[in-house]
């Protein structure tokens, strides 16, 4: 899932200064799902929004309105009338939902309240890990599903650095080194063959190539 955080509350009171009615968009996807941006989240925002304008003697409505997700156009379509009645857009969804909603409202300024942070799991109740860059050259199959691009903290490709201690990344923050995570789970499939060869350096081509897209099943296109 797409990890996002609440940006700080005086960001977005800032961003929306000069702004009297501002519709806040929920999404019930991936931010939701983080505790940022489903409606309940929307209606604090937009209660506490309200609430420091009154204290600065400013005057704003807010409308909360959620969509199932701001990916995908059909579901941003059903917010034409809330937005029709807004002078801006506060998003509750990742960059992605942010910008299909700017370019499917072009007149109205679209402004994020979260921040997207990357491409995670839930590690323990509340809190999500990364474990995916995104690049488009998956090599899980070589490394036992231990991503050294993402959990390696120099993101090298072949082999440790050496200088874990105790199984921990010398970078800290009791990160685990991720070679030996895959060299353990290697040796446990029975696989440590695999890295008997000096792989090439990454294919970034595929990250790298401006905005991707990929059809149902995959295959870019």
């Amino acid at each position: 899932m797409i990890v996002t955080e609440a940006k700080s509350f005086v960001l977005v009171a800032a961003m929306i200064t000069g702004f009297r009615r501002v519709l806040v968009a929920a999404c019930a996807g991936c931010t939701a799902v983080c505790g940022v941006g489903g409606e309940r989240q929307a209606g604090e925002l937009a209660d506490a929004l309200r609430l420091h304008a009154r204290l600065r003697g400013e005057v704003l409505d807010t409308e909360v309105r959620g969509v199932t997700r701001q990916c995908e156009p059909e579901f941003v379509a059903e917010l034409a009338p809330a937005v029709a009645r807004a002078e801006a857009v506060l998003t509750l969804g990742c960059g992605v939902g942010a910008q299909f909603l700017a370019e499917h409202y072009p007149g109205v300024p679209v402004l994020p309240g979260v921040n997207t942070r990357f491409a995670g799991g839930l590690a323990a109740p509340g809190v999500w890990e990364e474990r995916c860059r995104l690049c488009g050259d998956c090599v899980l199959y070589l490394t036992g599903g231990v991503c050294p691009r993402t959990r390696c903290a120099k993101g090298i490709m072949n082999g440790p650095c050496g200088g874990a201690a105790g199984g921990l990344c010398e970078v800290g923050n009791a990160t685990p080194c991720a070679w030996l995570l895959i060299w353990e789970r290697l040796e446990r499939l029975g696989r440590t063959g695999t890295l008997d060869e000096i792989g090439p350096p990454p294919d970034w081509s595929g990250a790298q190539a401006g905005p991707r897209r990929s059809g149902k099943g995959g295959g870019v296109e």
